[in-house]
């Protein structure tokens, strides 16, 4: 029972108000590197630069792979890449970020089977250096401990890829009052249930599973990609709020201290950021 000396609650007070603070600082000299591309092809290019030199410096690095349309082109440029120079992506260690529930690894519309057509196959990607979930599975929590027992023993991810949905979502996180930390079993809004790459399957997902807010943020790098004039809006809003909350999760990405933006004109011209590459 406190007394009437007890200021341990004023303490508690005191100490949010100090890690608000920091928190804000933070956001401050955090604020990540943009660059803004002529065409989504430029931005593909200079986005697979920064992956190829992430690989350089750290040949085994574990990559966290987003998919929709923002990657596609930085999927084709590193297998262009990867072509030209056998053995770069040997020892990369890759991560499917999420899954649709009720969808098979290889079946049309599931992430699994984006990344590998475009991605993991081309490269000739071995599957033991590759972690995916089962979008099949009857264990959906399960499945989950299983991911986050990898990333346990094999991360933090060096780098992860990201992209963005209209409404700020990342991966599967969509707004609402609270972000999971760590891998979890998603309950879908039907806009999300109705993805564009999901076509016909999207009657047969169930739920998402998705890595967590705390993975994306214990990794050492995150690369966001944006493009198109749909995501001007989100990216606007991104950059000239800068507060964070779990209604626009993407805001989440303020505090981390290496995010770096590669956006097209059509999405990032209008934050005035430099020049146009």
């Amino acid at each position: 029972m406190r007394t009437g000396n007890d200021r341990s609650g004023d303490g508690k007070c005191a100490g949010l108000g100090s890690w608000l603070r920091r928190a804000r600082a933070r956001m401050v000299s955090n604020e990540p590197e943009v660059r803004v591309c002529s065409d989504a092809a430029r931005m593909s290019r200079l986005a697979a630069r920064r992956v190829v030199a992430v690989v350089r410096a750290r040949p085994d690095a574990v990559i966290g792979l987003t998919t929709g349309a923002s990657p596609l082109g930085l999927y084709e440029e590193l297998v262009r890449i990867g072509r030209g120079r056998p053995g770069l992506f040997r020892r990369v260690r890759w991560v499917e970020l999420d899954e649709w529930g009720g969808l098979a690894p290889g079946e049309e519309g599931s992430n699994e089977r984006y990344l590998w057509d475009r991605l993991l196959g081309p490269l000739g990607v071995s599957r033991r250096r590759y972690a995916g979930w089962n979008g099949m599975t009857d264990t959906p929590e399960a499945e989950c401990r299983r991911m986050a027992r990898w990333l346990a023993l094999h991360g933090p991810m060096d780098l992860c890829l990201l992209g963005v949905g209209a409404d700020g979502h990342l991966a599967m996180m969509e707004p609402g009052p609270a972000v999971q930390p760590g891998p979890h079993v998603v309950i879908l809004s039907a806009g999300m249930r109705r993805h564009p790459m999901l076509g016909s399957a999207w009657k047969r997902v169930r739920w998402g599973l998705s890595l967590g807010m705390g993975d994306i943020l214990a990794s050492r790098e995150i690369v966001l990609l944006v493009c198109g004039p749909s995501k001007e809006a989100v990216l606007w809003r991104f950059w000239r709020e800068r507060v964070v909350t779990s209604w626009f999760p993407v805001s989440f990405l303020w505090l981390h201290p290496r995010v770096r933006i590669f956006c097209d004109a059509a999405s990032g011209g209008c934050l005035g950021v430099g020049r146009v590459e």
